[in-house]
């Protein structure tokens, strides 16, 4: 019996290492391939951001970010968007050839797997969009320069964040009906307490969370810093799922961590290009699926503080300037406030990781013991 269980396990180990591996290697490859493509056609953002979101110049992103932000494509988050599907799609028709060693390595599964691939995948759809909306130049001439002074000031430097915030709130919905109606979900985990029954506020508790785990995207704002950040959470939910016997589910957060790790390859400082709304969109509602199929939505603020932290400095420094009419932060979100206060960019990046790192295994012990 324990000789039994030696082997699965090992198979098990085997089966996520593998995956994780081919996804890094994938993503490694498809990147000059892409790298060409979009310094080829020029797909970065033509103008610096001027104004701040509650008003209000950015003087101090202006001067660490302003020559940065042109011509480094957007973008890059195609390859997390992308590389895990087509790794799933890989290993499934591998597993039809009837090799039995094959067939292990397939994760799709229909309890683990498909909700994340499909939400990463349709989110990351949305946010591809956005990106294609900030490239664009507006047409010289002809019916394509007619319809874009028409339509030009609602397409132009992107989708509107409330678009962006309802495109996610549907996406959220949808997931949310599926956990609550498909599969019956209606509690959630507390460590240390139990399940907590909560009925139909599973619904607006599932969107809640994406909008919150989105809104701290944010953190996409220093070369490298988003990669190792999402690195670290989803490696930590693979983790989780691994131990409650959702290998396929953990095979897809470490699938996923290769892709990021490959974008980390080439995103050292400087840059060959951002990650973008494609890469962020994709990867946060991705992760709210996972903490919630892992029943580990108590634990995500803490694995996601960094999300946390973004996304609170954003609404502090609003708020502030609203009621108080001055800032708390020389510039807000909370990486670039480092920035401000002379930190070098890569100094903020590596202790952001560390926090993030020690952050994710907290998470994970915390959640393990509960």
């Amino acid at each position: 019996m324990n000789g039994n269980l030696e082997i699965d396990f090992t198979l098990s180990v085997l089966k996520v290492a593998t995956l994780a591996t081919a996804s890094f290697l994938l993503a490694f490859l498809l990147t000059p391939f892409l790298t060409h493509i979009l310094y080829k056609y020029k797909l970065w953002r033509k103008s610096v951001r001027a104004e701040a979101l509650g008003g209000g110049g950015v003087p101090f992103f202006q001067k660490f970010h302003g020559e940065g932000e042109v011509k480094t494509p957007r973008f890059g988050g195609v390859l997390v968007w992308l590389v895990p599907p087509a790794v799933a799609l890989l290993f499934s028709t591998l597993a039809s050839t009837q090799i039995w060693w094959l067939e292990k390595f397939n994760f799709l599964s229909r309890g683990q797997t498909w909700l994340p691939l499909v939400t990463l995948w349709a989110a990351g759809a949305v946010g591809f969009l956005d990106d294609i909306m900030q490239v664009l130049s507006p047409p010289t001439r002809g019916l394509f320069r007619r319809v874009w002074d028409k339509l030009g000031k609602y397409v132009a430097g992107g989708l509107h964040l409330k678009y962006r915030f309802a495109l996610v709130t549907l996406i959220g919905l949808v997931g949310a009906y599926w956990f609550f109606y498909k599969l019956g979900w209606n509690t959630i985990h507390i460590p240390g307490i139990g399940d907590l029954p909560i009925g139909i506020l599973y619904i607006p508790l599932f969107v809640i969370v994406m909008l919150a785990t989105y809104s701290g995207g944010v953190i996409d704002g220093i070369d490298g810093l988003s990669g190792g950040t999402f690195a670290s959470m989803f490696a930590a939910f693979g983790v989780i799922a691994f131990s409650r016997g959702q290998i396929d589910l953990a095979a897809f957060c470490f699938v996923v961590a290769g892709a990021i790790f490959a974008f980390l390859w080439f995103n050292i400082p400087p840059a060959r290009f951002y990650m973008g709304e494609t890469g962020i969109m994709a990867l946060t509602a991705s992760l709210t699926v996972v903490a919630f199929l892992t029943d580990s939505v108590f634990v995500l603020p803490i694995i996601g503080i960094l999300l946390v932290a973004e996304s609170a400095s954003v609404i502090i420094q609003l708020l502030s300037k609203k009621f108080r009419k001055k800032k708390v932060f020389l510039a807000a979100p909370l990486h670039h406030h480092f920035e401000a206060l002379g930190w070098p960019p890569y100094k903020v990046t590596m202790r952001f990781w560390i926090i993030g790192v020690v952050a994710a295994i907290a998470g994970v012990a915390i959640r393990l013991i509960g």
